[in-house]
């Protein structure tokens, strides 16, 4: 018989009350265990059981990317890399949790409000690798359950060869503007959990009047974030009014015609946490993985061949990219997209006719 979905409604009926202080704290990680170093042992240990899974939404080539790196670092220990969207991400784990069958060792999602469930139904093991207790306050759950991998922005952004840079949107409202009528495209929050997380931010910090105007704009919707990047590239639209920075940067890096807008309003802010699984199969590998997913080489690994960002304090940017610290942006609040997700999807329907 199929499991049903798992959709944020259902998860709502869950959550309530239990919310409370389960999402990234600024307090000091006072009820996590103490940070834990890679030590022989533990090497030992990962090694004897020789495989890691990895359940991901991160983009393949990234995955696969610090899959190798991590084999070549450990030899005898191989990574299994499942990567699929954060949302099929989350419901398959909760089909094979309901069916007692416990496969990933280790889980990266692109919807940090995956993380709050998780955390709340007690399936998550509390592990601070050594390197996360020198990530900012507001990367680190407060009980050291999860920490964040990724960090990205969705943002504005143009095909230089459709629109003069002097011409260019510089502000979320810009897109209103009559002249960008029939030559936006957006992504799709029922879909994409970066999109979902970019919607709840800019409703909170813009109003829903915003996107009803926006919707007057003759949008091309498609569905994942990182479709209008494609869409810009391929010159089917000239700006794109949301979807993955790291897309951008990757193109325009191969010398395509794109260019990225941050906007003056601010950006949206999406973090993608890793967290291990209480009942992983191969604990000692996923604590390994988890350490070396976290730490400085695979961190600087994910900003210089993904496009993405990092809160380690050890990385640098890649030359020719806006820094993190320059650039306006929203407030990520995870807690409130697991509340709101269902309304926001509902409402988003309605405005846009899709």
């Amino acid at each position: 018989m199929k499991t049903p979905k798992v959709s944020r409604r259902d998860m709502l009926k869950c959550t309530g009350a239990a919310l409370l202080g389960t999402t990234f704290s600024t307090r000091v990680l006072a009820n996590a265990p103490p940070p834990q170093a890679v030590t022989p042992a533990l090497i030992d240990a990962a090694k004897k059981e020789g495989q890691v899974v990895y359940y991901t939404s991160t983009d393949l080539p990234v995955a696969e990317k610090i899959a190798k790196a991590f084999e070549a670092k450990y030899s005898g220990i191989s990574v299994r890399v499942e990567r699929t969207g954060a949302e099929r991400v989350f419901q398959r784990i909760g089909q094979e949790y309901s069916s007692n069958i416990h496969a990933v060792d280790v889980v990266n999602s692109s919807d940090a409000a995956h993380f709050i469930v998780w955390k709340r139904d007690g399936i998550l093991l509390p592990y601070v690798p050594e390197d996360v207790a020198r990530f900012p306050a507001e990367h680190r759950d407060v009980d050291g359950q999860y920490a964040s991998f990724r960090v990205w922005l969705s943002i504005i952004a143009y095909n230089s060869e459709l629109v003069k840079a002097e011409e260019a949107p510089r502000s979320f409202a810009d897109l209103l503007d009559p002249k960008w009528k029939g030559k936006i495209v957006k992504a799709h929050p029922g879909y994409s959990g970066t999109i979902m997380t970019a919607t709840y931010q800019m409703q909170r910090d813009l109003g829903w009047g915003y996107f009803e105007q926006l919707a007057k704009q003759n949008v091309m919707q498609v569905q994942s974030s990182a479709d209008p990047p494609k869409k810009l590239d391929l010159g089917e639209r000239a700006v794109m009014a949301d979807g993955n920075e790291y897309n951008i940067f990757e193109l325009k890096e191969r010398g395509r015609p794109v260019e990225p807008v941050y906007a003056t309003d601010g950006s949206p802010l999406i973090v993608g946490p890793n967290a291990v699984f209480k009942s992983s199969p191969n604990p000692n590998a996923a604590k390994l993985f988890q350490s070396f997913c976290l730490g400085r080489e695979a961190q600087q690994l994910i900003v210089d061949v993904g496009g993405l960002r990092s809160v380690h304090p050890d990385t640098q940017d890649k030359p020719g990219r806006k820094s993190l610290k320059e650039i306006k942006t929203m407030k990520d609040d995870p807690d409130a997209v697991v509340r709101e997700g269902e309304a926001i999807r509902a409402h988003y329907t309605k405005i846009f006719h899709v």
